[in-house]
Parts: C-alpha cells; structure tokens; sequence
C-alpha cells in the first residue's frame, strides 16, 4: 500500500488521544473504602465484568476511529484485486489529443479525418467512466490542462478543434505529468490519441528517460492507453515553400518562390497549383516526378511595395497541408560592412557587394580599424571580414550580431594568427609551385545555399577557378565546398537565426582569381539577400512554435475578415506595420510513422496498452481507499456511540475506572442519586 499523503501519517501518535483522556479520567475517581457498600461487589460483579467490556470496546473504536482518520487524509494506495474491489473506475482520465495538421487525413474510403475518428471511439469510450471518473483535456497545440465537464460534448470543444500545428509528444507527455504532480489525484490512465508521426514523437530524444523516470517516482500508479491512428493515404500531397526572396534584377522586381511537394507514392504526374498573389490569381502547371518533387517559380512584381500570397495543391486526403503562404516586403536597403586588411581586397568586396553604383538599395561601406568599437553592426545585411579575426569586444558584439541573424562572411589574411570566432578559424598556408599545381574546386553543393545553382538551372563556374594560395580552415563547420585535395573552400557554421562563412582563399591577384567575377559576385549577393530578409517589414513564422502570449489581439488574416488564431491557424496576418506569414512547422511534413510496440520502448516500464485492450488481473490500477476508510470509520463511531447510550429506566450508567492497584482490578462505584 502507498500514500499520496505520505507526510500525514506523521499525525500516527494522535491515536493514542483516546487512551491519554482516559487515563486523566481515571484520575478523576479515588478509591473510597465504604464498608456499606462491601455487600454490593458480590451482586454486581456479573454487571462489572460487562461495564468493563463496554468500556475496552468503546476505547478500541475510539483509537480505531483516530487511526482511519489519519490514514484516510493520507490517501492510501491499494493495487491487485483490493484497488479494484474498491474503486473499478480510474479517478482522473488524462485525454492527450494529438492536433496536428498530419491528423486531418482521411484513410482510403472514410469521411472522417483521423481527428474526428479519435474524438468518437474517445466519446463512446469515455461513457462507461462518465459519473465516476474526471476528465481532464491536454491537446497539443495549448499544451492548456482543462477539465471537461460534459464528456459528450468532447467534440464540440474550441480545443479540439483541427489546427496547422505540429505536436510535440514528449512535452505533451511531461504537461501531463506535471499536472499529476499539482494534483495528486489517486488511479490515473492517460489516454493518448496520435498518428503516431516520428517527427512529432521524436523517438530520438532524451526527454523520454527523463518522463520514464518522472512517471515512475509517481506515488499512483499511471497507465497508459495508445488510440492509434496510423494509416496512410497514398493519394495525398503537401506542398511547403523552402524559401522566399524578392530579387532586383535587371528585368526589375521578382519575387523566387522555392516550394517543395511530398507525396504518399513514387509517381510521375502534372499538378495544377493555383497561385494567389495580391487578390489576382493564376495557376502553374508542374510535371512533377518522385516522393520529393522541388521546384523554384519566379513571379514578376509590378510594385516595389509590398504583398501577400498563396500557393495552394488541388483538394486530396488531407486539406490542411495543400496550401502554402508567404508575404513580401518593399525591397530594404542592404548595407554591407567591409573589414579588410588589403586595401585591393576590400576594394573587390565593395564591387562584389554592391556593383551597381546606381542601384541605391545596395551599399557597401568601408570600416576603417580604429571605427570597428562603435560600428551599429544590425544596421547591415552582410559582414565582409577579411584579415586577422576579430577580438575582444569587438568579436562579442559581432557574436551576437550573428545570433540575431546577421551574416558574416571571413576571408584570410597573411598572418594565421591563433584567435578564432564561433569556434572556427585559420590553420596553416599552402600555395601552388606552378601554374599546374593550381589549386581547384571539385566539389560544392548546388542544391541549398550561396552557391546552388541559378533559377535558370545552371552551375556556378566553381571548376574554373584557380587559387594560387589558400589558407587551412579550423574548427566543427558545415562543409559547402572542397579543393580538389579535400581541405575546405567554403564552409558555414550556424548559430542562433545567424550563419557565419568563412572562405579558404582572398580575392586578390596574389592568391585567386576570385576576383574575376563569376563566383564571388553570386556568392556575396547571395549572402546579401539572405541577411537582409531580417531587414524586410515581413516575418515567417510557423504554427505553434512561438509563444501564444506574445500573440497581440490586433493581428488581422488580410486575406478573409473571419477572425483567425495565428498561433495555430496558417495564413497571413498584418501585425502592425509588418506582414506575418504563419505556416506549420517543416517537421509535419516529414514522412514516416512510429509502431505501437515502438512506442512501448519509449516509455519502458511503463503500463501501455493499446485503446482497445481490456484491463487484466495484476495489472490493475491502484485505487485509493480513502473513501472506505471513512466509511469503515463511520462505523466505528456509530458503534461507540451505541456503546456509550444510558440504560434504560432513566438510570445513569455506573461510572467505571480501573483500579490503579488492580491488572485490570475491581471497579470503583458509584450510587446514582
């Protein structure tokens, strides 16, 4: 047996309350030798060895009654065929529903989605309990614990409501636990509902030790039933967009819209998107290919102010992952900060970041050394850093200029120097003999980042490049590209909403023909656009993965005049001055599903049934007995205060005390007056 009070049975001793009053009671009666009264000892003896009794009695309840109390405010446990005897129903069900978008897909040939499945075998499961046990709601997008007073009207809830979220099972798990904590409440089953999506169980992470751990220091013992709800449908398709960016170009404004397809089964077939762009509408016709279809659409502009859209797929099994949104803003002005230690290298940079001198929404700006303390560096879109790394506070500030989005891109100097930034930094010097020693680039990726390929499909000139010198890049980094020897050109490392490039060689006669051109002058442009988009009066954000309190009452869909909740409703809301587009999250896309019996591992050791298996013999949930306990007690005082009524005639009981010199001893007596 275990307590959910454990901290009351402290209160024990009071049990012994009873027998301290009658001992001081006791001492209330002397002992009056009265030879008068020697006579009455033969002819009451019958009716003294009863008193006694009645006496022992009325004192064994009492402390019976004292002990039942203290246990009873201590909520004991009792498990096996006694928990059930005593309390068939769980106390408090914990419904933990999964509200993600993957749970509004229909399965071949059904109507309902896998949401509004759960809610009806949880509804008619749920009636058996109804009287006896609480119900408690935990869905996924709030994460907000609310008692469900009707539990037929669980469907009609605001908080089971579909949404474009994501679900995070692990926390969903741990707010459960939590409120188990608050609560104390006695037998407890968690009823999970899930699709059972592995990005949204992350099987990977160590927060399922750490709840294996909370749930079983539980004084009650917690089972769970799995509703699982796995079943795909290979007709359905989800479009996202990777990446957004308004590009000024010679043609004028576009806007690049990079979206991607998931489908159920490898096929090949044309898909008709409809594109809304500022109210106007059109559509795209794409022979797509695979599971994983990518594709990048560039929209003319005929406005440099600002906008809103959509992409949407044809309705299929699921429609809440057919629609993608996105928001643009009037092109900002992209500042670019040069640090350089050659005044020939700096002067590259400067063309490469801003090669049109009439062009006014780029401007490179040179950063003498004795300016760089009081450089505003969130006023730049781009950091062009070539030389020594930076130092001291200097390198805190560009720390965290990085951190809140910013880019910065390093080239090496002539000294290796042993200072580092984000961990990385420059190693030794290599240079070419000869022209046929030449160093040469085999390697990068053109799929994502500075250096993929152009809209039109094609590569960057990477191969052609001839680096004459070259500096050994240090530290952990993502690689983008490689020598033809393996060492890095290019690499990245990510910190924060931020990245920082460093690059293996300097566009300068002495050690590349970088210069040239036909690499620098995309990769700098690149990185330009990229870091200015913090700059731009539009955000993307996804559902669910921002603080609801942060949410202001003002936001406004600008697409429909229906009020909409951005924290777990996509579109595209005007907050203020700025436009937001909400989207959910990219890991709802990602395919693949979790078995029941891997779920089992996850929470090992741990009851887990399935929804539709049957509770079994030893496996039964600890009860609390609290409420028989007081029961029992009741009984108790009942049959004490029984003991403790006046004869009847009207005479008063004979007063009884035990003799002090007596083991148990003669009574004392009494004559009633």
């Amino acid at each position: 047996m275990t307590f959910l009070q454990p901290f009351i049975l402290w209160g024990l001793p009071l049990i012994l309350l009873p027998v301290i009053i009658h001992l001081l009671n006791r001492m209330r009666h002397r002992s009056v030798q009265w030879a008068a009264m020697m006579f009455l000892r033969a002819a009451s003896r019958k009716s003294t060895r009863y008193a006694r009794l009645r006496q022992w009695l009325v004192l064994l309840f009492r402390v019976l009654a004292v002990l039942l109390l203290v246990l009873a405010l201590s909520r004991p446990l009792a498990g096996g065929w006694l928990g059930w005897m005593f309390a068939p129903a769980p106390d408090v069900i914990l419904i933990l529903l999964d509200r993600s978008a993957s749970m509004e897909l229909r399965g071949p040939g059904a109507t309902l989605t896998k949401r509004e499945l759960a809610l009806n075998l949880i509804g008619d499961a749920a009636g058996s309990f109804a009287g006896t046990s609480r119900f408690v709601l935990i869905d996924s997008a709030t994460q907000s614990p609310g008692e469900i007073e009707a539990i037929s009207a669980l469907s009609e809830l605001a908080s089971v409501a579909p949404t474009e979220t994501a679900a995070d099972l692990p926390s969903l798990v741990q707010t459960a636990v939590d409120w188990i904590t608050r609560n104390r409440p006695g037998s407890t089953e968690l009823w999970i509902a899930s699709d059972l999506q592995a990005s949204n169980w992350s099987p990977e992470s160590d927060r399922w030790n750490a709840l294996n751990a909370a749930l079983e220091e539980l004084p009650q013992r917690v089972r769970i039933r799995l509703l699982a709800l796995p079943a795909e449908a290979d007709d359905n398709r989800s479009l996202s967009l990777t990446r957004v960016r308004r590009l000024e170009t010679a043609r004028g404004s576009e806007l690049e819209l990079d979206m991607e397809i998931r489908r159920g089964i490898e096929t090949s077939d044309r898909l008709p998107l409809t594109l809304t762009l500022n109210q106007g509408r059109s559509q795209i016709d794409l022979a797509a290919e695979g599971r994983l279809f990518r594709h990048r659409h560039v929209v003319p502009l005929e406005t440099r102010e600002g906008g809103w859209g959509r992409v949407e797929l044809p309705a299929d099994a699921n429609d809440r992952d057919n629609t993608a949104w996105f928001a643009f803003g009037p092109p900002p002005i992209l500042r670019t900060a040069i640090v350089s230690e050659d005044p020939l290298a700096g002067r590259y940079l400067a063309l490469a970041a801003a090669p049109d001198p009439n062009d006014t929404n780029r401007v490179a700006r040179p950063i003498p050394p004795d300016q760089l303390a009081s450089v505003v560096w969130d006023e730049h879109a781009l950091v062009l850093w070539q030389g020594t790394l930076p130092k001291d506070d200097v390198a805190a500030r560009l720390e965290d200029y990085v951190s809140s989005g910013g880019i910065v891109l390093f080239f090496p100097g002539d000294e290796t120097g042993s200072g580092s930034f984000l961990g990385n930094g420059w190693g030794d010097d290599s240079r070419a003999e000869d022209e046929d020693t030449l160093f040469s680039v085999q390697q990068w990726d053109q799929q994502d980042g500075p250096l993929e390929r152009t809209a039109e499909g094609l590569s960057l000139p990477m191969e052609r490049l001839e680096v004459t010198r070259r500096r050994a890049i240090n530290g952990e980094h993502t690689l983008l590209a490689t020598f033809q020897d393996d060492p890095p050109f290019l690499t990245r490392t990510a910190t924060g909403d931020g990245q920082a490039y460093f690059c293996a060689t300097v566009p300068h006669p002495d050690w590349s023909r970088l210069q040239d051109g036909p690499v620098l002058v995309p990769l700098v442009q690149r990185l330009l656009q990229a870091g200015g988009a913090r700059l731009a009066e539009v955000d993307f954000v996804a559902c669910g993965d921002w603080d609801p309190s942060a949410t202001p009452d003002t936001w406004i869909a600008v697409d429909s005049e229906t009020r909409r909740d951005p924290v777990t409703q996509a579109g595209v809301y005007r907050a203020g001055g700025r436009l937001v587009a909400v989207n959910r999250p990219a890991r709802e896309d990602l395919p693949g599903t979790l078995e029941p019996a891997e779920i089992e591992s996850l929470l090992d050791g741990i009851s887990l049934r399935l929804f539709e298996e049957t509770q079994q013999g030893g496996d039964a949930l600890q009860s609390e007995l609290w409420r028989a306990f007081l029961f029992v007690m009741g009984i108790f005082l009942m049959v004490e205060a029984f003991l403790v009524l006046p004869e009847r005639g009207g005479r008063r009981p004979i007063p009884m005390t035990l003799a002090p010199d007596d083991t148990p001893g003669e009574p004392e007596k009494e004559l009633a007056a």
